[in-house]
């Protein structure tokens, strides 16, 4: 019975957890990454957290993904409600092992630091693939264990890889995050509807796409988005197109408007 008991906690615990990094009404999530300081460095954006925070968190995104660093310079700093999500991997582009992510977290450090889902990257066909497969699992066994919330984010990245948007190896990547246990998948857009929709009906979990490299088009950004809902994604992972964006309060709230609440293009390019 007591046993019983637990699992029912953790499970009453995940669900309450999963609450603060999505919306309730739709079940969509707007996360914005400001992990990137580890991979290259101090960038535009990553400099006044405070501020960066403060205008994402305006804008109406569900939640912020940060390194345990980072938390007490750029997490509710401004008193602003937004959800947690603590990054355990990292890896940088200064070396030759860039897709290579080793753990320098644990979902134990995001409990204490009140963190509301912890995330993990993985490359698959990278030389370390099998490594990071085995942390994503371990991981996830300890989310299950204390009702934490897993994010996981899975590209086709390495040697062998000739076109990471492949819809076959997309596809193939969500579906690894959703087997070892992710609660939220976080893969690249493929670039069309149609492909995207067999990632998503594949993957079983929901998913949410990355916003890649920083787009010079607000409208590129803004359809990528809005077709990734109509493809059956539930929201969105974008750092750098929103927290490098001349105007991050305004993209924040376009985003926002399209997964949240239902705009169109047009009307959320308004906001900007």
């Amino acid at each position: 019975m007591l046993a019983h008991n637990t699992e029912v906690l953790k499970m009453y615990g995940k669900k309450i957890r999963m609450e603060r990094i999505i919306d309730r009404n739709t079940g969509n999530a707007v996360i914005v990454p400001l992990d990137h300081g580890i991979s290259i460095g101090p960038a535009q954006g990553l400099i006044d957290m405070r501020s960066t925070v403060e205008n994402i968190s305006k804008g109406g995104a569900t939640a912020v993904l940060m390194q345990k660093g980072l938390v007490p310079y750029g997490h509710r700093v401004s008193g602003n409600d937004v959800g947690l999500i603590l990054h355990l991997s990292a890896s940088t582009d200064i070396g030759s092992t860039s897709n290579s992510k080793v753990l320098v977290g644990t979902v134990e450090e995001g409990i204490k630091l009140g963190a509301d889902a912890v995330s993990v990257h993985v490359n698959l066909g990278a030389d370390s693939e099998p490594q990071m497969l085995s942390d994503l699992g371990e991981v996830s066994r300890k989310c299950s264990e204390w009702g934490m919330p897993l994010i996981a984010m899975a590209y086709p990245r390495g040697p062998g890889i000739k076109n990471p948007y492949d819809p076959e190896l997309v596809a193939h990547a969500a579906r690894v995050a959703t087997e070892l246990g992710a609660d939220i998948v976080k893969v690249s857009y493929t670039g069309d509807i149609d492909s995207f929709r067999d990632v998503v009906k594949g993957a079983l979990a929901p998913v949410v796409i990355a916003g890649g490299p920083k787009m010079e088009s607000d409208t590129d950004i803004l359809n990528m988005v809005k077709d990734s809902l109509e493809a059956g994604g539930k929201g969105v992972s974008i750092g750098r197109n929103i927290f490098q964006h001349k105007n991050v309060l305004g993209m924040c709230q376009a985003i926002s408007g399209i997964v949240l609440k239902g705009l169109n293009v047009k009307e959320a390019t308004k906001l900007l």
